[in-house]
């Protein structure tokens, strides 16, 4: 047992799939099955129940979790102290991120982080999910935040979230004042879609697919907004992630749905170089990203 088996543990309860987890840790599927699996006879205790999806952590799980998630925090506070207290949190952190997160949720932790520390500035720019890989693998960036990330032989991720996906439509649609509506419900709908190359759209097909359904996609887009305003003016439907359509669904310019198809969410996380020296300012701004995102989904 070490911080690495852990930490793959936490990320497992966090986003409820083996095989996110061990995308996030570089890792196969199947060995992070085993490190778990490892663990649990180590305890000599069931952490998490298998026969439910997603996955869940049992009773003792959580309790574990729990106590896994302060004791890494705990280490990784002790080593910023250690930097902190060599080096002054200062510079600038420079953050590449999807449209979706950096419009949606990057600003309320930018401001805050740099009142904290008056010495230090983030710098934040949008960019296609390929851009932000670039701009951190060509030292443009210190960070990336971007959905479906995946550690590479010169990429770390950090696993922040998973957020659930939800059916969005026109205020007037028929299926706007549904509780929750099955896979069976999108057939024949007109659908607007995120472009094919972008993983979430891959993940959505793939979700369509296994319950059978088969949409009629009207518009591809490459981001959240656009589609957002194709479906404003009664285009069609989507599938997207909750936080995106939250100031939307409050003022009932679109109607959301939660959806019953288990397991669909998109995984959010931060990649940065491997081997990279990250300077007091960029571990000081990763611990306030990881400290808003730490409890695991519901």
């Amino acid at each position: 047992m070490n911080l690495d088996t852990l930490k793959l543990y936490c990320d497992v309860v966090r986003l409820r799939s083996f095989s996110r987890a061990a995308t996030a840790n570089g890792v196969t599927q199947s060995a992070a099955s085993q490190s778990i699996q490892q663990l649990e006879g180590d305890l000599d205790v069931p952490l998490l129940d298998r026969s439910r999806r997603p996955l869940v952590a049992t009773e003792a799980g959580r309790v574990f979790f729990d106590a896994c998630r302060d004791l890494l925090e705990g280490f990784e506070k002790a080593r910023a102290g250690l930097l902190a207290s060599r080096e002054r949190v200062e510079g600038t952190v420079r953050v590449a991120a999807i449209y979706s997160v950096g419009l949606h949720d990057m600003s309320r932790h930018m401001q805050p982080f740099m009142s904290a520390h008056p010495h230090a500035r983030v710098l934040l720019e949008c960019l296609h999910p390929h851009k932000v890989v670039e701009a951190v693998q060509n030292d443009e960036a210190d960070l990336g935040v971007l959905s479906y990330p995946a550690a590479t032989r010169t990429l770390n991720v950090l696993p922040l979230r998973s957020e659930p996906m939800v059916l969005v439509t026109h205020p007037s649609h028929r299926l706007a004042k549904r509780k929750q509506v099955e896979a069976g419900d999108l057939a024949g709908e007109k659908f607007i879609a995120f472009d094919r190359d972008l993983a979430v759209r891959k993940a959505i097909d793939r979700a369509l697919k296994q319950h059978g359904v088969k949409v009629e996609v009207v518009m591809e887009f490459d981001n959240v907004e656009t589609i957002k305003q194709a479906i404003g003016i009664a285009a069609g439907v989507s599938i997207l992630p909750r936080p995106t359509v939250v100031m939307e669904s409050g003022m009932r310019t679109l109607a959301t749905v939660p959806l019953a198809l288990s397991g669909l969410a998109r995984p959010i996380g931060l990649i940065y170089r491997r081997g990279k020296r990250l300077t007091p300012a960029v571990a000081r701004f990763i611990e306030t990203l990881r400290k808003a995102d730490e409890s695991p989904s519901e």
